[in-house]
């Protein structure tokens, strides 16, 4: 038990035992004034009565406040489950967006990926068949320079007199 709750407790059986004790002091009569008119009742037993009617009071006031309270309560728990379902909802679908984005923006890479490599064996097919054209077109220069040094010695040869072998003729 609450401290509170002990000690509430306690006060009321202190003022029970006390209109016990002294119950034949709370009813003995007295002329009690209601303003309009005077009445013979007895005085304890009067303020014992609209003790009560409070204490009574108190506790449905009590009672009313609670209940509002867990009714608020239960009411916040279910508008606090809700905005967690939608939460949860609209998690999943950034979660589901964001895939979405992540497997266009990765198609997109391998599209590009693709694009990139087939540009570069285009190029590196240009490039090679530009580097045979220049090797053939050099061997052609080279072969045309054989030729013509060829054509040189050759003119140069039959230009330039035989001279007789040497040996001894006899």
């Amino acid at each position: 038990m609450q401290f509170r709750t002990l000690a509430l407790l306690l006060a009321l059986a202190a003022l029970a035992v006390f209109a016990a004790i002294n119950w034949s002091a709370f009813t003995t009569p007295a002329t009690l004034s209601l303003v309009f008119t005077t009445v013979e009742a007895p005085l304890g037993v009067v303020m014992l009565a609209v003790a009560c009617a409070i204490a009574v009071l108190f506790l449905l006031f009590i009672a009313y406040l609670q209940t509002t309270v867990l009714l608020d309560a239960r009411r916040h728990a279910r508008e606090l489950e809700a905005s967690r379902a939608l939460a949860d909802q609209a998690e999943a679908s950034r979660f589901t967006e964001l895939r979405g984005y992540l497997e266009a923006e990765l198609a997109r890479l391998a599209a590009a990926r693709a694009q990139g490599e087939a540009n570069l064996v285009a190029r590196i097919d240009r490039l090679d068949a530009d580097l045979r054209a220049a090797i053939e077109q050099a061997g052609n220069t080279l072969a045309a320079y054989i030729g013509e040094v060829e054509d040189r010695l050759d003119a140069r040869s039959a230009a330039v007199p035989r001279s007789p072998p040497r040996g001894g003729g006899g």
